[in-house]
């Protein structure tokens, strides 16, 4: 009987099964990861670059002349859709009383055409008007100006280049030559007047259809996000839409109160031109918090040519208007707007008339609000969901 020396039970494995060995060894193989392309390698092909740099240039600066040109009708666009959103409100109270909406915006048009017809045929005469008369009045003005206490004082403190600013001012003012050269001549001010009217009307008709199928529009908007996120998505749309809405009414609402108060303190204090500066306050005051502190400036600097003490007396009983209406009035003809930092309602307006003028101004206060409402609801939520 022969001795068997016994087998090590480690070195093999039952059949059908794996060593552990094999599979460690086999876990352990690293496969090497593929490596980056950097940036800088494709400036080894300069031609490729060059082309491709070319391509984006040149596309820019194509997508600019397109927005240049467009420029026009994009504004006309934007006007309209920012006509619709704030009477939209008023159609939507209408249709809560009962009111369909078809027949809720003929009401709302045929008031909107009424009002521009009643300001066509009974103001604006008297402003044409006025503003004939302030310029042929100019000359007396800066007369009586002079011949005030409160041009002596600056006199004094001054000097005599108040007298010769004036004299500059009135000589400028009074010569033909500059009048046409600011105005661009008589067909000039025609093309202008023509452009104004006919951009008036296509604004006006682009804002009934828009808002025919406001809800159309932003039905098909969320559609075309994720069907996750469309509920959220809803929501944010609406609150843009009546945010702005509510802002944009009650900035009208606010100017109109202006006008009212400029109208009747220039006719009690008996300061001269009291329509033209009631459709002036109306207009600059559309701006929010700039815009009736430099009607304030600008009517009481106009009022100081005629009656300084008068003027005195506009200045503090319109500055205490502003107070009411920042206090009283603005808290609750503004509750349904979104609310802007002060700071950013000042940015924005400086950027928008810097752009667009006065109607730059009033167009970028609704859409940084929109875009301040995208951040708060959008962005910040994700960056609060990281770790």
């Amino acid at each position: 009987m022969s001795d068997e020396s016994p087998t090590p039970s480690s070195s093999v494995a039952p059949d059908g099964e794996t060593s552990a060995e094999t599979v460690a060894s086999t876990d352990d193989t690293i496969t090497p990861a593929p490596q980056r392309r950097s940036f800088w390698v494709g400036l080894n092909q300069p031609f490729a670059v060059g082309f491709a740099v070319t391509l984006g240039a040149l596309a820019a600066l194509l997508l600019g002349l397109a927005v240049s040109n467009l420029a026009t009708v994009i504004i006309y666009i934007s006007f309209a859709l920012f006509a619709a959103l704030g009477l939209d409100p008023i159609v939507r109270a209408l249709e809560r009383k009962g009111v369909g909406r078809v027949w809720g915006m003929v009401i709302v048009y045929m008031g909107f055409l009424l009002v521009i017809a009643g300001v066509i045929l009974l103001i604006m005469p008297t402003v044409v008007a006025q503003i004939a008369q302030f310029i042929r009045d100019i000359p007396s003005m800066i007369n009586d100006f002079e011949k005030s206490d409160a041009f002596a004082w600056l006199q004094t403190n001054f000097g005599d280049q108040i007298g010769s600013i004036l004299k500059d001012v009135e000589t400028f003012i009074l010569n033909p030559a500059n009048i046409a050269s600011i105005t661009g001549g008589v067909l000039a001010v025609g093309a202008g007047i023509a452009t104004a009217i006919s951009g008036i009307i296509i604004v006006i008709v682009l804002s009934l259809y828009f808002l025919a199928s406001l809800n159309t529009i932003k039905a098909s908007f969320v559609r075309l996000t994720p069907a996750k996120s469309r509920a959220k998505v809803t929501e944010m749309t609406e609150q843009i839409t009546d945010g702005i809405g509510g802002y944009l009414m009650g900035m009208v609402i606010l100017a109109f109160f202006n006008s009212v108060v400029a109208f009747f303190l220039h006719l009690f204090l008996g300061l001269p031109f009291p329509a033209l500066m009631a459709v002036i306050a109306f207009c600059i005051t559309l701006i929010p918090l700039i815009g009736p502190v430099l009607y304030w400036g600008i009517a009481t600097i106009i009022a100081l040519f005629t009656d300084p003490v008068a003027a005195l007396i506009f200045a503090a009983l319109y500055l205490i208007y502003m107070q009411l209406e920042a206090y009283v009035l603005t808290p609750r003809v503004m509750n349904r707007a979104i609310s802007v930092p002060g700071s950013l309602v000042v940015i924005g307006a400086l950027v928008g008339g810097t752009l667009l003028g006065l109607l730059g101004a009033l167009v970028a206060i609704p859409i940084t609000a929109s875009i301040l409402l995208i951040i708060k609801q959008v962005v910040i939520p994700r960056q609060d969901a990281k770790l």
